[in-house]
């Protein structure tokens, strides 16, 4: 398998702590807080990219990928002269199991459309998927048993180590790159091979464009996951992450292992798995940083953002029933 050369090895990045760079104001979702970098009282003001243009490189020198961007469109050229296979991962348990069929229609519209992909469906509840899913050409299902896991605490604990164990057998020897995903998503727009790397994580729709202060790292320092107030680039979503098979399994594998230490000294971060994911890429930079548009949630970056790629449904959800409450009390 050729490497794609914008996207440098893992080791390129590893240990690294915070580039210096310059921070914007708060923004407007901590405004409402009420909270700046000092703790003060936040502006109104929304933040907008200087120059109205998006970033598109990290401080450390990896792509930052927006779908429409010219180096998107040349990452997508050169990925089309390689024949690759990609795996999709998702967990489906207890009323989740509702999602799943969307969201595999939605990955046949638009994920990496044309390509050879791999679905794995680590469920509960295999009889979700009767009758199986019609798929189009170079595509295929597999479905993957595992114990029920009752309670969000329970799963989050063991949610890692599925994942690893996955990938070890049977994804390690059949896919050339795998993304996890949560199953309450929903593909809304083409997703290509602009997202593929070494070792790739997508920036939290939420916190694009913030302070280093505000991001929600473990601050706990009996925590495996906890991160110093001078480490981490940026804060990321657990909602789509990837990259090579090798390199998801050691991701995996490293937050399984923190993830189960922890809970055997009882302790537990208050992100769950997100925050080793987070304390992870902070030793472990990606080759490859996919923007907000790759994980959207109902957020005030709308004007930044103009075009979402995968839209968390569960978050869309929460904010209609929010809506619906304010309603109510008016």
């Amino acid at each position: 398998m050729a490497l794609f050369p914008l996207c440098r090895t893992p080791s390129d990045f590893l240990h690294g702590r915070r580039a210096a760079v310059t921070e914007r104001s708060s923004h407007p979702i901590f405004q409402v807080l009420g909270v700046n970098k000092g703790g003060q009282m936040a502006g109104k003001e929304a933040v907008r990219p200087a120059g109205g243009k998006q970033a598109v490189e990290t401080p450390w020198g990896a792509p930052l990928v927006w779908g429409d961007a010219s180096n998107s469109e040349w990452r997508r050229a050169q990925f089309a002269k390689e024949e690759i296979r990609t795996g999709l991962l998702v967990l489906v348990v207890g009323t989740y199991a509702q999602h799943v069929r969307r969201f595999l229609w939605s990955a046949e519209a638009n994920f990496l459309p044309g390509r050879t992909v791999t679905y794995y469906v680590l469920t509960d509840n295999p009889r979700s998927l009767d009758p199986p899913v019609q798929l189009g050409p170079g595509r295929a299902l597999q479905v993957v048993p595992i114990a029920e896991l009752p309670g969000w605490e329970r799963l989050a604990q063991r949610r890692m180590t599925l994942l690893a164990e996955a990938i070890r057998d049977p994804i390690r020897t059949e896919v050339d790159y795998v993304f996890c995903a949560d199953v309450d998503q929903e593909f809304v727009a083409p997703v290509g091979e602009e997202i593929l790397g070494e070792l790739v994580a997508t920036l939290h729709p939420e916190l694009y464009g913030m302070p280093r202060n505000t991001f929600p790292y473990e601050n706990d320092e009996s925590s495996s996951a906890c991160v110093d107030e001078d480490e981490g680039d940026y804060y990321y979503t657990s909602e789509l992450y990837g990259g090579s098979v090798a390199e998801m399994h050691s991701l995996t594998r490293a937050c399984s292992i923190l993830i189960l230490q922890d809970h055997a000294n009882g302790v537990s971060a208050r992100g769950l798995e997100e925050s080793y994911l987070n304390r992870y890429l902070v030793n472990h930079r990606p080759t490859c940083v996919l923007s907000p548009e790759y994980s959207w949630w109902e957020s005030a970056l709308s004007a930044d953002v103009p075009v979402q790629r995968l839209v968390s449904l569960g978050r869309q959800c929460e904010a209609l029933d929010e809506k619906k409450k304010l309603q109510h009390r008016c």
